[in-house]
């Protein structure tokens, strides 16, 4: 298979798009690439002069679609996202939460908000992650916010891994030692200082001590609990309390990730990883003693009477996505909670809390954990399904949210799970963040940490909502070559430097390894589909192999494009039982 990622300069302000393969356009891929060529991403979006828009022309990032309301969304969500990323007095720009969130969370923003932008604009996620270190307090506790009036400290709030985003932002951009290492450090003293306050009962577990704690606003979860810890002072609980502290699921499996990332971390400076794999071993064992349910298959908070909490609630997506579990386990997640409408999975994304919950409430036109779906939900929901090699259930989940958000007249932080509507707030950069990320994810062209590129065909001829295009082409610069995917209802065309060089049928994901060779073919439709990926541009001209890929299937290859070997974890369509 020829080698896709090599050659070329290594810096351009433009890119060439790649051109139709007639002078006359007559076929709607054709129409794709032209609309792709004429377009001006930064002017189109109003970024001329800003960070967003300088960190996007040297990514050479271009989306356009024929027909429906994308193009113009994915243009308006760069728009909104340039809003949310706020100038510092004397200091670089960061990332805000946007909406009524007036500030930089390490529940989201600096955490998996921030991975995500590191693919559109990787110096901006960079100065945001600094910002906790930078405001951490003196006893080791970083902030769980930082905003004009200062860092915070009277809750936790603790959800993504903040190592884990960490260490795919320094395999991401090729690193920078010192950043890793400055963040390295701060992130060992918190992780002390988790320790010293927030074990109280001696469990092994990370407690809680008030709702937002883990930013679950007005979830039954926290109902009979304060929101904020006691006084203020996150290391307090209020011993008056008659259920906390909580040992709770998502902070322990949030150490329990973070810990194992640090690992990693750790190694790569040249320190001994094995003191934080046992630590994160000892919080596995806590989060299994202290909060799993073996016979409703998940996990509930454990009281300070020694009571679980029994509230079905996100919880269980928070841990999958901190990477807690076998593929068996996740699998019977998938059966019995996740894609299950009558317990997580609406028609517009995964709720807050189970719907068969009594207390289940889907009003979406307020900040609420206690039902509707939250758009930051959705973006941590790849962490865990692509961890366990489920992209077809995660496509067949995001198509629907997708077509709300082309539909919507905002980006709102939640979805109406009955109707899609956009409920609270607007410019809010989870949301903005989810969709740029589904384009990629779904009929564009991600790059992963450690190298990878996704080139995904799973282009959006079906939405419903008259969200529909007829033809997507998506451009991206890698490895100083320019490339774009360009799509319709069948075909899936890979153009490089202008020319085609690769294509393959509507449902397949090409892998390219670090080195840009097609490395694997992944199945992301919830059927098997059989066609030719085809390669151009050898010097024995095109060749093709013939494959019949099934849903999650993941079929290797070698250099020469032969198949090596077969995986694939059995498809979980929705259930309704």
């Amino acid at each position: 298979m020829t080698p896709v990622g090599t050659g070329g300069p290594t810096a351009r302000p433009e890119h060439p798009r790649s051109t139709p393969r007639k002078a006359t356009v007559d076929k709607p891929i054709d129409a794709a690439l032209t609309r792709l060529r004429d377009n001006d991403t930064a002017r189109r979006a109003g970024l001329a002069g800003s960070a967003l828009g300088t960190e996007l022309a040297a990514a050479g990032i271009g989306f356009a679609a024929v027909g429906g309301p994308l193009e113009d969304r994915w243009h308006r969500a760069l728009t909104e996202l340039a809003q949310c990323i706020r100038p510092r007095e004397g200091a670089p720009p960061v990332l805000n939460e946007g909406g009524v969130y007036h500030g930089t969370w390490i529940e989201s923003t600096g955490t998996v908000n921030a991975e995500v932008l590191a693919r559109f604009a990787p110096g901006v996620a960079r100065d945001t992650h600094l910002l906790f270190a930078d405001h951490q307090r003196g006893d080791g506790m970083i902030p769980y916010k930082v905003t004009d009036a200062g860092p915070a400290f009277s809750q936790i709030q603790i959800v993504t891994p903040l190592a884990r985003t960490v260490w795919h932002h320094h395999r991401l951009t090729a690193g920078d030692p010192g950043f890793l290492e400055r963040m390295y450090r701060a992130m060992a003293r918190y992780d002390d200082w988790l320790v010293r306050f927030r074990d109280t009962r001696g469990t092994g577990g990370v407690e809680a001590f008030c709702a937002f704690d883990t930013g679950h606003d007005l979830s039954p979860r926290f109902w009979f609990a304060p929101d904020r810890a006691f006084r203020g002072d996150a290391r307090r609980c209020d011993p008056d309390s008659p259920t906390l502290p909580y040992v709770a699921p998502d902070l322990t499996a949030n150490a329990a990730c973070q810990r194992s990332y640090l690992a990693r971390i750790a190694e790569a400076l040249g320190e001994d990883p094995d003191p934080w794999r046992r630590k994160a071993n000892r919080s596995i064992e806590a989060l299994y003693e202290q909060c799993f349910d073996e016979d409703d298959g998940t996990f509930y908070d454990r009281d300070r009477n020694g009571a679980h909490v029994r509230v079905r609630s996100d919880v269980l997506l928070r841990v999958l996505a901190c990477e807690i579990g076998d593929a068996a386990f996740f699998e019977r997640a998938l059966r019995d909670h996740l894609m299950n409408t009558r317990k997580f999975l609406s028609h517009f994304g995964f709720t807050s809390l189970a719907m068969d919950d009594p207390r289940f409430d889907a009003d979406a036109s307020r900040n609420s954990w206690g039902g509707p779906v939250n758009l930051l939900s959705m973006l941590r929901a790849p962490q865990a399904f692509e961890h366990h090699g489920r992209a077809a259930e995660l496509a067949v989940v995001a198509a629907p949210v997708l077509a709300a958000l082309a539909a919507a007249d905002r980006f709102p932080q939640c979805l109406d799970p009955w109707s899609g509507a956009p409920g609270f707030t607007s410019v809010y950069s989870p949301s903005i963040l989810w969709f740029l990320d589904a384009v990629e994810r779904g009929f564009g062209i991600l790059p992963r940490p450690g190298g990878e590129v996704w080139f995904t065909g799973l282009p959006p001829t079906r939405l419903d909502h008259d969200a529909a295009a007829e033809a997507t082409a998506y451009a991206r610069r890698i490895g100083g070559a320019d490339y774009t995917l360009a799509a319709d209802d069948g075909r899936v065309e890979i153009h490089r430097e202008g020319v085609l060089h690769l294509a393959f049928p509507r449902g397949w994901r090409i892998v390219m390894s670090p080195e840009g060779t097609v490395r694997a073919v992944v199945g992301m439709s919830p059927r098997p589909v059989t066609g030719d990926l085809e390669s151009h541009g050898g010097e024995a001209g095109a060749d093709a192999l013939r494959l019949t890929i099934g849903p999650n299937e993941r079929v290797e290859l070698d250099d020469r494009g032969a198949v090596t070997s077969r995986t694939a974890a059995a498809f979980v369509p929705p259930g309704f039982g």
